[in-house]
């Protein structure tokens, strides 16, 4: 008995903590509920499927939980008549991470119709039927984990930091609004301030509305500090990523084709038309460079917001038929839809477009760069001088606009000032491009600028 003074029992919960850092796997959704409820350590799901009815909800201010799914394949599968925010729901955690299974939503069993938020609401707090919501965590990873037919989104993060998505597979998700089309649903959406995260080398397929947005209230934090690299798109009605109220993010080297189908999924009355790389709200220091698209029924990039940052070596390439893009547009837009920013000093430069239904630069605001860029194949759509199809013939005061290789305008959301940009050794080709290459609104005065040594072309 010299020893016994060294022996411990051990309490109920402690067990139960060890079982669940590394013991046997859990396999139902009330076990995986109590592992959780232990608030840190290694959980090992079982292999197979299991059924959640209700969210499982991670304690708050949950630290070092450890997610895992069996090597033989785990599925967190919602039951039909599943309710709730998500599957797996943390908040106010930290030094989270998720790998290694698959997450199936309901989409279905659940026909319900569903616009977008007041402007005053989290998504996190509008949408239910998601696959993950995090609100206010910290160090989190996910890696290697499949979403299909989640309701509406896969994963949200609300106000997150140090953020960490790579190797995740989403397909066939996102929701309908009212009139049928896309409300923006279905894919990664990272909120309200964001920052320092990272989402890389993941594949989206068949995603109704935006596949990787960042997005946050007017009032709330901008997201900042992030990198987009490597993702894959195939098939979307809306954006293959959209940077919204950002700043400092860099969107590098990704690749997507069949943006803005199936068309009839396009929000068209909300004015959701589809674009590659998309931007919204006040975004400034940001960097689009080397990321390549196909079959764009909409807009290459688009650059709302934007101003202060660079668009380099991109590439967007359309060549089928006319018809195959009934929403064709520019290939790269400028707007100023948000009153804190103005348009300025952006450098566009090395690109390629071709194949743009109208021109490829609608560019408005001041100091800009553009150079070394190549518009081909523009004006696909075919507008002339005196032209009487509608599709040409948008703003009746401005009837260059829709038959011109660059276009510098005097308004966009609001009245613009536009003057002091460079505009040089662009090469821009296409029907009419001769004699239409280079344009500019009524009022704006083209010697304002620097343009000179474009190569301009007929088709």
């Amino acid at each position: 008995m010299k020893n016994a003074a060294r022996i411990a029992v051990i309490p109920p919960l402690a067990l139960l903590a060890l079982a669940a850092c590394g013991g046997s796997p859990v396999g139902t959704s009330e076990e995986l509920q109590e592992a959780v409820e232990q608030g840190s350590g290694l959980v090992r799901l079982a292999a197979g499927a299991i059924e959640i009815s209700e969210p499982v909800e991670v304690p708050v201010g949950a630290q070092g939980i450890e997610i895992i799914g069996d090597p033989d394949g785990t599925t967190l599968r919602a039951t039909p008549d599943f309710e709730g925010k998500a599957l797996l729901v943390f908040r106010s955690a930290s030094g989270i991470k998720l790998s290694s299974f698959a997450i199936e939503g309901r989409r279905p069993h659940n026909d319900e119709r569903l616009g977008l938020p007041p402007s005053n609401r989290a998504f996190s707090d509008f949408y239910s039927d998601n696959g993950l919501v995090f609100e206010n965590v910290e160090d989190l990873h996910i890696t290697e984990v499949r979403f299909t037919e989640i309701t509406n989104y896969p994963i949200i993060v609300n106000a997150g930091k140090q953020v960490v998505i790579e190797n995740v597979h989403v397909s066939n998700s996102g929701s309908l609004n009212d009139n049928g089309r896309n409300n923006a649903s279905g894919g990664i959406l990272l909120e309200n301030g964001t920052s320092d995260f990272v989402v890389r080398d993941s594949t989206f397929e068949n995603v109704r509305g935006n596949c990787i947005w960042t997005h946050s209230r007017y009032e709330s934090r901008r997201n900042a500090d992030g990198l987009i690299e490597g993702n894959e798109f195939h098939t979307t009605a809306r954006d293959a990523i959209q940077i919204g109220h950002a700043t400092r993010i860099r969107v590098l080297r990704n690749h997507g084709s069949k943006i803005g189908y199936p068309t009839e999924e396009v929000d068209v009355e909300g004015q959701g038309f589809p674009v590659g790389i998309d931007t919204s709200g006040n975004t400034d220091k940001t960097t689009y460079a080397e990321n390549r698209f196909e079959d764009l029924n909409g807009k290459c990039i688009d650059l709302d917001g934007f101003h202060h940052g660079e668009i380099r070596d991109n590439r967007c390439v359309n060549k089928g038929p006319l018809e195959d893009y009934p929403l064709g547009h520019f290939g790269i837009i400028m707007n100023n839809a948000n009153p804190d920013m103005e348009s300025a000093e952006i450098v566009i430069t090395g690109n390629l477009i071709d194949g743009s239904v109208y021109g490829g630069l609608f560019l408005i605001g001041s100091n800009h760069t553009v150079l070394d860029n190549q518009f081909l194949n523009v004006n696909t759509v075919g507008c002339r001088e005196g032209s009487s199809d509608p599709r040409c013939n948008y703003w009746p005061d401005e009837p260059a606009l829709l038959r011109t290789g660059i276009y510098l305008g005097k308004r966009a959301e609001r009245p613009a000032v536009t003057r002091d940009n460079v505009i040089e050794s662009n090469v821009i080709t296409g029907l009419g491009m001769a004699s239409a290459c280079i344009a500019a609104a009524p009022g704006v005065d083209l010697a304002a600028n620097r343009i000179g040594e474009n190569d301009c072309r007929e088709n």
